[in-house]
């Protein structure tokens, strides 16, 4: 004997969608403050002035001929700027 089960499924009762939409009344305040200046006074942060103008310096001459890593070029970079003495501080 077999039994079969019914394939119906049962009919979800659905609320009906109101279609009526309420908006509320918005207006825009302007609450920005007027921008002054700080009271420090001076130069700005920041900012460094290197000029390789006029040097003769190769490549070669002060990374060396092997290869190195990118921070490495950097330190090297440094370290001739501030021997010869081609920054602004």
């Amino acid at each position: 004997m077999v039994i079969k089960k019914s394939t119906k499924k049962a009919a979800v009762k659905r609320k009906p969608a109101s279609k009526t939409v309420t908006k509320k009344a918005t207006t825009k305040t302007s609450s920005k403050k007027p921008k002054t200046k700080s009271s420090k006074s001076g130069k700005a942060f920041g900012g460094y002035a290197i000029s390789f103008a006029g040097r003769k310096e190769t490549v070669e001459q002060v990374f060396g001929k092997t290869p190195i890593a990118p921070s490495q070029m950097t330190k090297k970079i440094w370290e001739f700027v501030k021997s010869k003495g081609l920054s602004n501080r």
